[in-house]
């Protein structure tokens, strides 16, 4: 990771180091490499449309704190937790997130704190675990962290609201196009990120064995 933060910097010369970190975020975050979670944020987003956009903005800010919050403590090694362990616990959130929207029934969201909010705010927890991880990878160069943690969270931010934007066209499509009914398409694509983070546990689960 070292190497990759020397190729950004000989690269792009004429940004500066903050704004380096702040494409590795964005890039770190879009990125094959990152799929688990992306699919996270598909489990959390799959359940809304476009005009449930507060709804959404409230459940994504949620999310953003809490991985915000334990990505930082962990950069700064305020907090330390086996990688191994988190890495299976990621796809564990995307399991529960997933079987969650089963129980959705209606869409009119009347509850003003439903269940998701809270499950996105703990979740992000883990998450954050996650980032850190690749961020503290790209650190050991730097004297000072927080201008590159700030920037690069920045980056996994804007990276996500690109993600949470394609996802809602994508049931757009399905749902005013298609006609495809929103309950069934919920269960359709929550059932397939059931399947994908059972392999996934299963994956990473034999290491810690």
């Amino acid at each position: 990771c070292t190497n990759v933060l020397n190729n950004f910097k000989n690269k792009f010369s004429f940004m500066s180091d903050l704004g380096i970190y702040l494409h590795l975020g964005f890039k770190h975050i879009i990125s094959w490499g990152a799929w688990d979670h992306i699919l996270f944020v598909l489990v959390l987003t799959l359940r809304y449309q476009w005009a449930d956009w507060k709804k959404l903005l409230v459940l994504i800010t949620a999310f953003t704190i809490g991985h915000s919050v334990t990505l930082a403590l962990s950069t700064l090694n305020w907090l330390d937790f086996p990688s191994a362990m988190i890495e299976l616990l990621i796809p564990i959130t995307i399991l529960l997130t997933a079987i969650s929207n089963f129980w959705v029934k209606s869409f009119h969201f009347k509850s003003k704190y439903p269940l998701i909010y809270f499950l996105a705010l703990f979740f992000g927890l883990i998450h954050g675990l996650g980032f850190s991880s690749y961020l503290k990878s790209l650190l050991g160069m730097e004297e000072s962290i927080l201008g590159p943690l700030f920037t690069f969270n920045i980056g996994l931010e804007l990276g996500q609201l690109l993600i949470v934007g394609g996802i809602l066209i994508i049931s757009f499509i399905f749902v005013s196009h298609i006609k495809v009914k929103r309950v069934l398409y919920l269960q359709i694509g929550s059932g397939l990120a059931i399947a994908l983070a059972l392999n996934m546990v299963l994956d990473r689960i034999l290491p810690i064995i």
